[in-house]
């Protein structure tokens, strides 16, 4: 019974990642704080592992396909809504980027993580 609500727990993480990317990605360029350059990489970046190393936990079917596909639209929609944002295909390159590295950080701390042992049931 609590396997079901361990499994919805895991999908947490991965909503309140979506959320923050909605408000990230989709932000009016008057709102979008003056920074040093290059921290719109690093967002984009950190944005899309987060979204990937999260998704993956969650299980979300067709992940990276599906991320791949954000980063293309949310680019183009960016562009197309009176945002006052620009389109950037080196955006679309660190959104890729950043997808795989939290898809691969994942597989490499569950390919480290060490299998539990169960113990011998007792006779008595």
């Amino acid at each position: 019974m609590l396997d079901h609500y361990r499994t919805q727990l895991t999908k947490v993480p991965f909503g309140i990642a979506v959320l923050a990317s909605l408000a990230v990605l989709f932000t009016p360029a008057s709102g979008v704080p003056d920074a040093p350059p290059g921290t719109d990489k690093v967002v984009h970046l950190v944005l899309f592992a987060a979204l990937a190393a999260s998704g993956r936990i969650a299980r979300i079917p067709v992940l990276l396909p599906g991320l791949a596909a954000y980063a293309v639209v949310s680019e183009v929609l960016q562009v197309t809504l009176p945002l006052g944002r620009s389109f950037e295909l080196a955006d679309i390159g660190v959104d890729l980027a950043g997808a795989l590295a939290g898809w691969s950080a994942v597989a490499l701390a569950r390919r480290r993580r060490p299998r539990s042992v169960v113990a011998p049931a007792r006779r008595g």
